[in-house]
């Protein structure tokens, strides 16, 4: 049993902390610096949508007014079978020359959407975002500033949560990604980020192949290709996208358990990611994979340390029981005071695990996850 007790307790251990000072102490001894500089390549904006009709005019225009010389960006917008007004809005658009649409009757998914999108654009550069994320003026120019160096084929942006007037929210899936950044940050300064933020995202057009039927992560498995073919996938925290950090409890967890879900599905889609055509498998799987395990890797240290004797296991088991408590009190919402960030920390970390879990059973009973607006 004690056995059970320290593997899963390393595992949980190095999946948030071990990946993260290993990667800290990479960057230190083997930096690997972007060779930034002035850059103007021609962009194609590519943004797939589905009933989209109270925010794709506020989407275009913010698109169509960052600050990158018009004549260098253009927009692609597929509507993935909206039956609302999206379509109508989009053919307000039809005397833009920087507009170009693709109206498909039906919804065949967010990725054949982005298949039809590459093929309409004609820059030298895409850039994928999505409807709802609000980007930043300056975003794209500071993103295209990574492609002066010719090492770099895919450039990942930041997703900010909360609002711009006030900041980023520091609960909730805030502290999350606040934690994402630093990981990404250091992958990108010795080396390559195991995917990208979907929001706000920059690839070489001719280094992406077709997206296969269904994917769910086409954020990490465009970026993935790019990697494979020999180029660097950078993370730019200087361009940013902005988003809201409370979509509701029940969306907010159907997403991620989404987004875990296509972890696995990406191992089916794509198994040279575990294969040596991966330059990056180790970092896809200490951040990518490892988290998956987490959740049995819970419930074993929980279990194990209930039937320990001895003084250090009984520490923590009751350290262990505390910690739910406190999740429990964030998902209450009490007021307690000073220990309010703790609790939503709590929270939040219970909360991702659990989408973890569902993701794995998901993935066990063969339940597939779809792409929803």
């Amino acid at each position: 049993m004690k056995w059970v007790f320290w593997i899963a307790a390393a595992a949980i251990v190095y999946s948030y902390i071990g990946y993260v000072a290993w990667l800290g102490w990479r960057s230190r001894w083997s930096p690997r610096p972007v060779r930034r500089g002035a850059s103007e390549p021609r962009v194609s904006a590519v943004m797939v949508v589905r009933n989209e009709e109270a925010i794709i005019a506020r989407k275009l225009e913010n698109l169509l007014t960052l600050d990158y010389p018009p004549d260098k960006l253009d927009v692609v917008v597929v509507s993935d079978g909206s039956n609302d007004g999206t379509v109508e809005i989009l053919g307000g658009y039809r005397t833009n020359p920087r507009v170009a649409t693709v109206v498909k009757p039906s919804s065949q998914g967010k990725a054949l959407g982005l298949n039809d999108g590459l093929q309409k654009a004609d820059g030298e550069i895409v850039l994928f975002t999505d409807a709802r994320q609000m980007i930043e003026p300056a975003a794209l120019r500071l993103m295209m500033e990574n492609f002066a160096d010719p090492a770099v084929g895919c450039v990942s942006g930041e997703l900010m949560l909360g609002d711009p007037q006030s900041g980023e929210t520091g609960k909730g899936m805030g502290l999350y990604w606040r934690i994402e950044k630093v990981i990404r940050e250091l992958e990108s300064s010795s080396g390559s980020v195991a995917g990208a933020t979907g929001a706000i995202y920059c690839a070489r057009k001719d280094l992406l192949d077709p997206l296969p039927q269904g994917t769910i992560l086409d954020d990490v498995l465009l970026p993935m290709q790019v990697a494979r073919k020999g180029l660097r996938v950078v993370f730019d925290a200087r361009a940013r996208a902005w988003d809201s950090p409370d979509l509701g409890e029940t969306r907010e967890f159907s997403r991620k358990v989404r987004t875990l879900s296509g972890n696995y599905q990406l191992l089916q889609l794509a198994p040279w990611l575990l294969s040596g055509e991966n330059p990056i498998r180790f970092e896809f799987v200490s951040h990518k994979l490892s988290r998956l395990i987490v959740p049995l890797a819970l419930v074993a240290l929980l279990a194990s340390s209930l039937f320990l004797a001895g003084p250090l296991y009984r520490v923590a088991f009751w350290a262990q029981i505390a910690f739910y408590a406190l999740s429990l009190i964030g998902m209450a919402r009490l007021k307690m005071g000073p220990l309010s960030r703790l609790t939503d920390a709590a929270r939040t970390f219970v909360i991702l695990n659990s989408a973890a879990m569902v993701a794995m059973v998901n993935f066990v009973t063969g339940r597939k996850a779809v792409w929803a607006r």
